[in-house]
């Protein structure tokens, strides 16, 4: 039996961002290294899952995604001093501003939250973490297969040219955009919350069909995008589907909402391949999302997916109750053993 690929960089776990601000409060950062580690550890242990190493993303395909001035800024960043963080504090209207990403102090154009710091590891992280998504996608080219990218940080809230929700790098994008020249692709976000970078950055395109189902926006992260009403615009219009669900649903209806609403969005695309954004904030125990997912579940999600029987990059993002958190991502990749041929 071959194996799934998982790919990592033990560099990913370089950056450790402390405490963010949340609605005022000083809190400690829920994105620590022990995430990857406890995943890590959970992976290592199934002998049918093999851990990679990824080589270097070429600079090109970063900036596919993310323009010049955010590469810059996160350089800039590089030159900060050993154990100094610096966090956005000043975010200005953007269409009156100037900004020069190598001043660190206009980061705040960048970025949109406060919670998503810099410092001189901040760029080797996130690089190492966008190459485990790619080479997850170009292996993926090679063999049809499914792989795993265990991408930390996250990346589904970065934008071209934006950062913030803990993202840096879109690595679900990176993947995609690997994957695009070959066929259309489907990225599905079962984050609990919306992946507002990636539809920013495929929703004119009609060759990547972008689907998110998440809590409603109007109460949680990242509260002013991720609406129904979003559906792409230009040639991509109707090729982008948010969808929101209630505080506290629960399997059975999510279940409910993926064989009646999301699979059938997504044959009627006719994808080539799929990359999953997948979170495992839907978890019941989970400190930042309001879903109620037990870890059998995601087992039985990944199920639905793995049924659409396409060439699959699974790229991590959020889940923060790192003691299960290992174990939910296991289970999911579970949904697609039997594609491990």
């Amino acid at each position: 039996m071959e194996k799934l690929y998982a790919y990592f960089h033990v560099n990913q776990l370089d950056f450790h961002p402390k405490y963010e601000w949340a609605l005022g409060n000083r809190i400690k950062h829920p994105e620590t290294t022990k995430r990857a580690e406890n995943i890590f550890k959970k992976l290592k242990a199934e002998k049918w899952i093999e851990l990679k190493e990824p080589d270097n993303i070429p600079l090109k395909a970063i900036r596919d995604s993310h323009n010049y001035q955010l590469i810059t800024l996160y350089n800039t960043a590089m030159a900060l001093p050993e154990g100094e963080t610096f966090y956005p504090s000043v975010f200005p209207q953007r269409k009156d501003s100037k900004p020069d990403p190598t001043n660190i102090y206009h980061a705040g154009f960048y970025c949109f939250d406060s919670g998503t710091p810099l410092n001189n590891k901040t760029w080797q992280a996130a690089a190492w973490s966008a190459a485990s998504s790619f080479h997850a996608a170009k292996e993926v080219l090679k063999k049809g297969s499914v792989t795993y990218a265990l991408s930390r940080p996250p990346g589904h809230h970065a934008a071209r040219d934006t950062y913030g929700g803990y993202c840096y790098f879109n690595n679900a994008a990176i993947a995609a955009k690997v994957l695009r020249p070959k066929g259309r692709v489907a990225l599905v976000d079962v984050d609990f919350h919306h992946g507002n970078g990636t539809q920013g950055l495929f929703y004119r395109d009609d060759q990547v069909f972008v689907t998110s189902i998440h809590g409603d926006p109007r109460e949680y992260f990242p509260y002013f995008c991720g609406f129904p009403s979003e559906q792409g615009s230009g040639d991509g219009l109707g090729y982008n589907l948010n969808v929101i669900l209630p505080t506290g649903t629960k399997w059975r209806n999510y279940k409910k909402t993926l064989k009646e609403t999301v699979i059938p969005a997504i044959k009627r695309f006719e994808p080539d391949y799929l990359v999953l954004s997948a979170g495992f904030d839907t978890y019941h125990k989970d400190p930042i999302g309001r879903f109620a997912l037990e870890t059998k579940d995601y087992e039985l999600m990944a199920k639905e997916f793995s049924a659409l029987g396409l060439p699959t990059v699974i790229c991590q993002e959020g889940g923060y109750y790192t003691p299960d958190l290992g174990a939910n991502v296991v289970s999911f990749l579970k949904g697609f053993k039997g594609r491990i041929k």
